[in-house]
């Protein structure tokens, strides 16, 4: 009878990107790029909304928090990426694992849910706009803020502590760049049956419950926009969600080729590359697209450029 390994792992090796030296210092040059652009663009419009009244109004507020969750996904992975790219060995302490784990779980699944309120904000907006800044007062932003990160935090804490009390037995080389749940569970020499049933049961909660608020809300706007009968008019009420509609589009477009397909042996390199993609890419595009696409923040932006040079001169 063959003996199972007991010496419990106490770190784990990542495979990251790529060993291939010409390819490391191309994507180093890309990777790095991307990240700068990512924290200075979300930033800059994080400080924008702060610091422009015109701006101070209920879409710009979630926008702020979309913006200041991109950096946050973003920077519980990136870095350590970067770190390792040029390491033989690139490990990760058990502990940072799973530090990793849920943080990048927390801002996620919060921005899944941001993008449900923001789609809801849109509905109120656009279908009830007399009653809009008293739907969606101070008090219900704050509240549906305080929701949205209440799940990421509970849906991540969920994940982690039954992943925590998994045994890890040997071998400890995770097929990825970054600690996530799934390579956890191959490794494991106890019984996941829990945590994948929690993982069906969670995720799809999350998706179902997102996606269903996101479809309703603009169900009911495409409704409302067929029935004015001005097609300059239409439109102009469509630009005020379209920032938003193709950021949704992208950010659950990268989800589900990231999760919704099988993985296997032959398919790790591209379940690497789309994940760069959803955690690097997505949020570098996010603020790209509410800047080129929204006429308020480039008009705030140009406010704010006029008033900075006015006041050195």
């Amino acid at each position: 009878m063959q003996k199972r390994n007991d010496t419990l792992v106490t770190e784990f090796k990542l495979t990251g990107l790529t060993d291939i030296p010409e390819l490391q210092i191309v994507l180093f040059v890309m990777i790095i790029a991307v990240y700068a652009i990512t924290l200075v663009g979300n930033s800059g419009v994080i400080a924008l909304i702060r610091l422009c009244p015109q701006l101070h109004t209920p879409m710009y507020f979630f926008l702020s928090h979309l913006s200041f969750l991109d950096i946050c996904c973003s920077s519980s992975v990136t870095p350590k990426l970067l770190i390792d790219l040029f390491k033989e060995k690139k490990l990760i302490s058990y502990a940072g694992c799973f530090t990793q784990l849920y943080f990048y779980a927390v801002f996620a699944t919060t921005e899944c849910y941001l993008l449900a309120v923001m789609a809801y904000d849109r509905y109120v907006a656009i279908c009830s706009p007399l009653l809009y800044l008293v739907i969606m007062s101070v008090r219900k932003r704050a509240y549906l803020i305080a929701v949205s990160y209440t799940a990421g935090s509970i849906n991540a804490l969920i994940h982690t502590v039954a992943a925590s009390r998994l045994s890890f037995c040997g071998p400890n080389t995770i097929n990825h760049f970054y600690c996530e749940v799934p390579p956890l569970l191959v490794l494991s020499c106890s019984d996941v049956s829990l945590n994948e049933l929690l993982i069906f049961v969670c995720v799809g909660f999350n998706l179902i419950s997102t996606m269903f608020t996101i479809l309703l809300s603009y169900t009911c706007i495409l409704a409302t926009i067929l029935k004015i009968s001005s097609s300059k008019s239409r439109q102009k009420t469509f630009s005020t969600c379209s920032s938003h509609l193709i950021v949704i589009i992208i950010f659950f477009g990268s989800f589900f080729i990231m999760y919704g397909r099988p993985s296997s042996r032959e398919t790790h390199n591209l379940d690497k590359v789309v994940s760069l993609v959803y955690i690097a890419v997505t949020p570098m595009l996010n603020p790209i697209i509410y800047s080129l696409r929204n006429t308020e923040v480039k008009n705030a932006f140009r406010k704010f450029l006029g008033r900075s040079v006015s006041q050195h001169m």
